[in-house]
């Protein structure tokens, strides 16, 4: 439950800064003569607003993904509960309230961490800029994250225990695995669902961009597209990343170390989605935030026919600085649910690891096993990342403000191409490198402590 306690906290402190940050950046806004006309007042506003819901989101998925794993891998125990008496009804509320106290207690620490580092961040922005805002750190809004991670956490937990609790109890003793991917595929109301939200959040993305070459507002448009594409894209990971991670194997050789690290990714699609979603969530993220400025700064350099104000720079900047690190925080979200996805997979396979052992596999080379089939989810979900965060960005800097018309020349609307930060994707690569070297360390401990004997005698 450490796993599910930390990820609650992170996400609660994620969404408290998210909205500090943004607040703190609309008083400046307003505070500027220069800057606080209606445009950049609605500007802003508009995109606090969808800040936010970009926290609560990624609390969401993170949250539920990461407890639906921790419940996985309790199955054996869960169902021999319920083989000397226990019933399913009384299983799956004693799930939903441990959900529901883990998700409190990381939300009442992340809200008092995030709340203190938004003040520090606050108070270092104002000396820095050498200007005073006015903002208080303190609002009622900020109880919002703690609110959803809450509820999210016991959701998530309540989701995960419904198909555990669908095992029999002469299946757990004989000992459970998770779905394989022919499994997985046959759920025929799960694709069909997230091929509908991917259409119509693909059919909302574009309708935003129309509709912000006449107003700002097709930015909520384009937000909403955005959330409901990437939630179908999250459904249909199962059938989504096996042929990406087939790719993605091929790059390993043909050795007998890789080949089993690309088929251990492939064989069971759910525990590997969930795996590289959180780590495509956290690219997508960063790399969407870093190519929004850039494409925005490209839209009013084009609408100001090739100049813009030093004041407009200056704050755009300091939003991009401030929103990359906020949203880095993601990383060390897909961090904690990556090693913690393959500890539990580490642990559900501790049989075949011992066969692995017992057929002459050196410790070296299961250390290197699992290094590897981290490396393949990771530079999957890198790679998928880097293409979600470069269209989302773009469509959320076109859709904002295609039709703002800036000075000297006040054209509109403006259409540019994606304007791609080569710095702050090469940041992006370097940290999912390190982040797969950390992430793997625990998991790589855990499998060289598994003997053949006694492996094979459970």
């Amino acid at each position: 439950m450490g796993a599910t306690i930390l990820v609650a906290a992170i996400s609660t402190a994620f969404g408290v800064l998210l909205l500090s940050a943004t607040g703190y950046i609309g008083a400046w806004a307003r505070s500027e003569p220069a800057l606080g006309g209606a445009t950049a007042t609605l500007v802003i506003g508009v995109v606090s607003v969808l800040l936010i819901g970009v926290a609560v989101y990624v609390a969401a998925i993170v949250t539920a993904n990461t407890f639906a794993t921790i419940v996985a891998g309790r199955t054996r125990q869960i169902a021999l509960l319920r083989l000397i008496g226990a019933s399913a009804r009384s299983q799956r509320r004693d799930v939903a309230a441990q959900g529901a106290a883990v998700g409190g207690i990381g939300a009442v620490v992340g809200l008092i961490a995030g709340t203190i580092a938004a003040a520090l961040l606050l108070r270092w922005a104002d000396a820095a800029l050498d200007i005073s805002t006015g903002y208080a750190v303190l609002q009622p809004v900020l109880l919002l994250p703690a609110a959803v991670v809450c509820l999210t956490t016991w959701a998530g937990a309540w989701n995960g225990s419904r198909r555990v609790l669908s095992v029999t109890p002469l299946e757990a003793i004989a000992g459970a695995a998770p779905r394989t991917h022919d499994e997985a595929s046959r759920s025929r109301g799960r694709n069909v669902t997230a091929l509908a939200l991917s259409v119509v959040g693909a059919a909302l993305l574009a309708g935003g961009v129309a509709v912000g070459l006449v107003t700002p507002l097709g930015v909520v448009i384009a937000f909403f597209g955005g959330i409901l594409s990437f939630t179908g894209l999250s459904l249909g990971a199962v059938v989504i990343m096996p042929p990406l991670l087939r790719l993605t194997g091929r790059l390993f050789g043909r050795s007998a170390t890789s080949r089993l690290a690309a088929e251990n990714a492939l064989r069971y699609p759910e525990r590997t989605s969930r795996m590289a979603i959180g780590v495509v969530m956290g690219v997508t993220l960063v790399v969407m935030f870093a190519v929004a400025n850039e494409s925005v700064k490209a839209v009013l350099t084009a609408s100001a026919g090739g100049e813009v104000l030093v004041q407009m720079n200056q704050i755009m900047d300091t939003f991009a600085a401030i929103m990359m690190g906020l949203v880095a925080v993601s990383a060390v979200i897909a961090a904690v649910g990556l090693v913690n996805l393959l500890s539990i997979g580490v642990v559900q396979r501790r049989r075949e690891l011992g066969l692995l052992r017992a057929l002459g596999l050196t410790s070296a080379q299961v250390r290197r096993v699992v290094l590897l089939e981290a490396v393949h989810v990771t530079i999957t979900a890198l790679a998928f990342g880097l293409v979600l965060g470069v269209a989302y960005g773009w469509v959320a800097a076109q859709s904002l403000l295609g039709s703002v018309t800036m000075p000297p020349a006040w054209l509109s609307p403006t259409v540019v191409a994606p304007a791609i930060p080569w710095g702050p994707v090469a940041v992006v690569v370097g940290a999912t490198a390190v982040l797969t070297l950390v992430a793997a360390v625990v998991p790589t401990r855990l499998a060289t402590r598994v003997t053949a004997v006694e492996a094979l005698a459970e």
